[in-house]
């Protein structure tokens, strides 16, 4: 009877692993027919979202480099433009400087010259003016000594008369 249990047992173990065999493949020709087209769909697009994704990533990371690239060289043109602006002010202020004092010195050497002619003239007119008068005196005194005998009387009042104008002929000047 031993015999017949493990037949038994052989035949119920190989019943059942062509049952489930068959189920098996009955289970999977039924998802092929109705779920597998819609399971690779649904995979199919899975990848595609994923493949997109990453390309997706992929352009906005070249974008964002190239923009980073695009900042940097328009901060480093705007420094440069900067630098200029300043130089050039410099250079500009500098020149204004020197013209001003190059014009400063022009108007003060103008002043300096005119002053010194005036003072000049002035002088030249006072010693002109003194010339005339000293001679003018010296007319007057040498034809009243020569017209007249001076005495002691005559020549204090020959001396205060040309005083007298003497002080006359300044204040009409």
């Amino acid at each position: 009877m031993p015999n017949l249990v493990i037949a038994e047992t052989v035949n119920t173990t190989l019943g059942n692993l062509i049952a489930v065999t068959l189920s098996f493949v009955i289970l999977m020709a039924l998802l092929k027919k109705f779920a597998w087209g819609a399971v690779q769909d649904i995979l199919q697009k899975r990848e595609d979202k994923i493949a997109n994704d990453l390309d997706s990533a992929e352009q906005s990371r070249n974008k964002a480099a190239e923009l980073e690239k695009e900042r940097e060289t328009q901060l480093a043109s705007s420094r440069s433009d900067a630098a200029d602006i300043i130089k050039n002010a410099k250079e500009s202020g500098e020149l204004s400087r020197q013209n001003i004092i190059k014009d400063t010195k022009e108007e003060v050497s103008r002043l300096k010259d005119r002053a010194q002619a005036e003072i000049k003239d002035e002088r030249d007119n006072a010693l002109t003016s003194v010339k005339d008068d000293v001679a003018t005196l010296s007319l007057q005194i040498a034809e009243k000594i020569l017209s007249k005998e001076l005495s002691q009387d005559a020549h204090q009042d020959l001396i205060n008369d040309y005083m007298d104008k003497l002080g006359n002929t300044k204040h009409e000047a």
